[in-house]
């Protein structure tokens, strides 16, 4: 449509669209001069394991598990983490219990490890957050893996410490289950602080945390991401995967990473700042919409509206496109299709207007 000379506005992608913050950019330039140019470790570069380690502690706070470098893989970015750490976990036949909606990459990541998708369907009246009675449900003897994600893609919602701590309970009787922990929007909450599951210390032996710099520093289009297990024969195994696969992830970019990592953090919060407003925003000009429900977002950033008083959502996205010109994610590729993903990684002045166009067309259809 864009190529015809259509106004599109794209509310449909999952990244920032700040620049990587200057000093990012200078450590990336100055490791192209300094020759980072030759294959690397295949878990990464020492020192920016080590960055991640100290990071992640940090961020657990104290008396939580304690990761060190040895802990820490390095991988083209946050996704290649996951796949890696679910094909190490999951042999065929393997259940993989999926909260829905989930970020659409999981369910096929397990696929294509050969395992078996158990998806338990959340609901907005608690956040779409996963209770202990839905996992108790859920879990079987073929129960393998659990995934869960805090802050949400595509929801929002961000888990409490109580909620976390409920789930934890529940899965003290299935010692075999490994909990796949997606922290990667953990730096973009509006209303407290996520709460990593590495602050349960009884999970140590079967927790992987995955994160990246993608979504906090805005650098997505780098490709690092890591994931993080106190498991030194997971860790192990899922390094030789990994060194067939891809051998190392980019050297320039690792140092890119570890800057961002061990450099000044106020990037980090100016950003968070900016998506707080722009959460602000799009809600108060969601609420005018008609046949909109939605739960205003802990973290991430988007809007996740129930809009089947109105049509599915695979309805509803294809008229915004077609008649708005506005592009969004029907709730059909999470697991959820009476709704609707709206990123609001855009300016404020874009927000608006998709909003209005969005408003008007809705009115016309009502």
């Amino acid at each position: 449509m864009r190529a015809k000379g259509i106004d599109v506005i794209s509310m449909s992608l999952g990244e920032p669209d700040m620049d990587t913050p200057e000093h990012i950019r200078c450590a990336a330039q100055e490791a192209i001069e300094s020759g980072w140019s030759h294959y690397g470790p295949v878990a990464g570069i020492p020192s920016l394991r080590e960055a991640i380690a100290k990071s992640q502690n940090n961020a657990s706070g104290t008396g939580s598990i304690r990761f060190e470098a040895a802990d820490v893989i390095v991988s083209v970015g946050a996704k290649m983490a996951i796949y890696n750490a679910i094909q190490t976990v999951i042999n065929p036949g393997d259940e993989v219990i999926i909260p829905m909606p989930a970020w659409v990459s999981y369910s096929e990541m397990v696929k294509l490890a050969g395992g078996q998708v158990v998806p338990v369907k959340t609901k907005m009246e608690t956040d779409y957050c996963l209770t202990p009675e839905q996992l108790r449900s859920a879990l079987t003897d073929k129960t393998r893996m659990l995934i869960l994600c805090s802050p949400n893609n595509p929801t929002g919602s961000v888990y409490s410490q109580e909620q976390l701590a409920a789930l934890v309970s529940v899965l003290h009787d299935y010692p075999e289950v490994t909990i796949l922990s997606d922290e990667v929007y953990a730096a973009l909450v509006y209303e407290g602080q996520a709460l990593s599951l590495a602050a349960f210390e009884e999970l140590a032996d079967r927790l992987i945390v995955i994160n990246g710099v993608s979504k906090a520093y805005a650098m997505t289009g780098y490709r690092i991401g890591w994931l993080l297990s106190k498991n030194r024969a997971f860790i192990a195994a899922c390094t030789r995967l990994q060194g067939q696969q891809l051998t190392c992830a980019t050297m320039v970019a690792q140092k890119a990473a570890e800057a961002a990592l061990t450099g000044p953090q106020e990037c980090v919060e100016a950003m968070r700042k900016v998506f707080a407003e722009r959460r602000e925003l799009i809600c108060r000009l969601a609420a005018d919409i008609p046949g909109w429900q939605f739960k205003q977002p802990k973290g991430a950033f988007y809007l996740f509206p129930d809009v089947s008083a109105i049509g599915t959502g695979d309805e509803i996205a294809e008229q915004l496109l077609e008649q708005a010109h506005v592009a969004v994610v029907s709730g059909s590729a999470f697991g959820c299709p009476e709704c609707i993903r709206l990123s609001y990684a855009i300016s404020a002045e874009q927000i608006r207007e998709a909003m209005r166009r969005i408003r008007e067309q809705q009115k016309k259809r009502l």
